[in-house]
């Protein structure tokens, strides 16, 4: 069974396939998806500016691909939600799956309480993956440039390596295994087919909780065949170099050039109030490195 998804909009579906560098709809084959996955993750972003912009959003499919052809970003709900409804317009057979990150934190445990959504391809079989199925997964942040193969074993991407294998917290699912460069150590997710309703509480949680990570840090992502570029706040982590941002109109150039979102929609006064809240959040942090140095 397949996650039921909307009818084929195609005013949206020739908007997002152009902002992703397609003219025309591209058959439903393995060069597609690559080509679609690498896409998404080189020309949108990963981020989560929209909550610092006191906006709330759905994880409606057709939300999430509005989100999207406006120019904007979205984290996984949105960027695999969308995904996942473009393909099964062109033809893939797509399938959402209950999952969670396990983050770095020292006490952080395995999980598929809800905290991601995972999506899978399934009957597209290549030479290299003959049982057809794939991990499509665009929505992991600083995570894999292209698909992969849902089979045991270690996949290498340009400099970075993942693994995936049977999940022992999730019978029947699958464990992926993060680089080690990565923001979080893994991902589980559930076989069994999710819908939007299975998510939304945790995504009401990460969009307004102060205990969620979107809220306390502007975060943003974008891969490429050679590595990710990561803002946190005002500092650019680009393939290991580290840049402060010291101005309003450097940070606004950055998310433009760098990350492909140039808020066109934002108005003057809410760029400010942006501009003012990350500087806070900059400066207090830095205040509380300076004083774990000296204690």
């Amino acid at each position: 069974m397949t996650t039921t998804r909307p009818p084929v909009d195609e005013p949206f579906r020739d908007a997002y396939l152009r902002r992703l560098g397609f003219a025309t709809p591209p058959p439903a084959s393995v060069e597609t998806l690559y080509a679609l996955h690498r896409a998404q993750v080189e020309r949108i972003p990963y981020e989560a500016v929209w909550i610092w912009l006191g906006e709330r959003r759905t994880i409606d499919p057709l939300d999430s691909l509005r989100y999207l052809v406006s120019g904007r970003g979205g984290y996984c709900y949105h960027l695999n939600g969308a995904l996942a409804t473009l393909l099964g317009w062109l033809g893939f057979v797509v399938h959402w799956h209950t999952a969670g990150v396990q983050s770095l934190r020292e006490d952080a445990a395995a999980n598929v309480d809800g905290n991601h959504l995972a999506i899978t391809v399934s009957d597209l079989p290549s030479d290299a993956n003959p049982g057809g199925e794939w991990l499509v997964d665009a929505g992991l942040g600083d995570g894999p440039h292209e698909p992969m193969p849902l089979l045991t074993g270690t996949c290498a991407q340009g400099p970075h390596t993942y693994r995936l294998r049977p999940s022992e917290i999730a019978p029947g699912g699958w464990r992926f295994d993060a680089d080690p460069s990565m923001s979080l150590r893994g991902m589980d997710f559930k076989p069994e087919e999710a819908t939007p309703a299975d998510l939304r509480e945790r995504h009401e949680h990460l969009q307004s909780s102060p205990d969620s990570g979107f809220v306390r840090t502007l975060a943003l992502c974008r891969r490429d065949a050679t590595g990710v570029d990561v803002l946190r706040g005002r500092v650019l982590t680009s393939h290991e170099n580290k840049i402060e941002l010291d101005t309003r109109a450097d940070w606004y150039a950055c998310l433009a050039d760098v990350f492909n979102l140039p808020l066109s929609d934002v108005d003057e006064t809410r760029r400010t109030t942006l501009w003012e809240k990350v500087t806070a959040t900059h400066e207090n942090w830095l205040a509380s490195a300076a004083e774990a140095t000296t204690s």
